[in-house]
């Protein structure tokens, strides 16, 4: 008889559309069907799965698999980090947007997910420091990236990333550009910015997209992508356009690769990492931390 492994399963219950109780079964039975005896622990607050990461790190645990939205995500990797703890990490989204599972094309039926995390092997991902704080996928500054974590969780578990867009429309009569300095290696850029993002995924809030010949998740490199404020209604339609089109030609948007950045900015607007909200400083400091983590996909 096949002797069984130790699974730490992390639970976010408030993240998304409410889970049944027989989709967490059915999750649990499949854990048990491949040779898993699962410890379940629940979050009620931000900085809960961080600790039970921290509880568990010096246990005989051989996966760790987390179920929630992309903060969840988000945190749990971050203690894996913070704890030098190399567990191989498998995710199942339930989450509101879940950026960073589509980018993984990871099934959106739990149970599937649970499966694929089972017969699946790991790959090493990119992650990123923002300050030293570790995050995933995004930390993105400038127009709609307070509503991402300024919405109610109750309108995102309603609306998904429709929230977002309704929230951030709310914005815009508030927006203003930033002053940024930004150092991107031996190159400076130094204009008024209405959004910036340093990125590793194929779509943002649901809404902004790239393409795979832009994106590598695993090649030590972020993506840096900048909108310039417009000076007129024309250069705003050029910029939707270039947008919708991915065609980053366009004198207003910038768009590179790097593997670190530094932002500078007088007036430390807060930024979103994996959509939770982080406190700028003056001067910030990004590093890409290549095959940061190991998940299944």
């Amino acid at each position: 008889m096949a002797s069984y492994r130790k699974l730490l399963f992390i639970v976010n219950p408030h993240a998304g559309v409410s889970k049944k109780e027989s989709t967490l079964t059915d999750i649990i039975l499949t854990f048990s069907d491949h040779y898993y005896e699962t410890i379940v622990c629940c979050t009620r607050e931000p900085g809960d799965a961080a600790n039970i990461v921290r509880e568990h790190v010096d246990d005989e645990i051989d996966r760790v698999v987390c179920m929630g939205g992309d903060g969840t995500l988000s945190e749990v990797i971050g203690a894996l980090r913070t704890y030098a703890w190399d567990k191989p990490l498998g995710y199942i989204p339930g989450g509101s947007t879940n950026d960073f599972a589509a980018s993984l094309q990871l099934s959106m039926d739990p149970a599937e997910a649970a499966e694929h995390i089972m017969k699946g092997k790991p790959h090493r991902l990119d992650i990123g420091t923002f300050n030293g704080r570790y995050f995933v996928y995004t930390a993105s500054c400038g127009i709609f990236t307070r509503a991402s974590y300024e919405t109610p969780q109750s309108v995102k578990n309603v609306l998904g990333h429709l929230a977002y867009v309704l929230e951030g429309m709310r914005e815009l009569p508030q927006t203003r550009p930033y002053h940024m300095r930004v150092r991107a290696e031996d190159r400076v850029y130094e204009d008024n910015y209405l959004f910036v993002s340093l990125c590793n995924t194929f779509s943002l809030g649901g809404v902004m997209n790239f393409k795979e010949e832009h994106v590598n998740l695993s090649d030590g490199m972020f993506e840096l992508l900048m909108i310039s404020r417009p000076r007129d209604l024309m250069q705003l339609r050029d910029i939707v356009q270039a947008l919708r089109e991915q065609r980053y030609d366009t004198p207003l948007v910038t768009f590179l690769k790097v593997d670190q950045l530094t932002v500078s900015c007088k007036d430390k607007p807060d930024w979103s990492l994996d959509g939770e909200r982080a406190v700028a400083k003056e001067v910030n400091e990004f590093t890409v931390i290549p095959g940061g983590i190991q998940m299944f996909y």
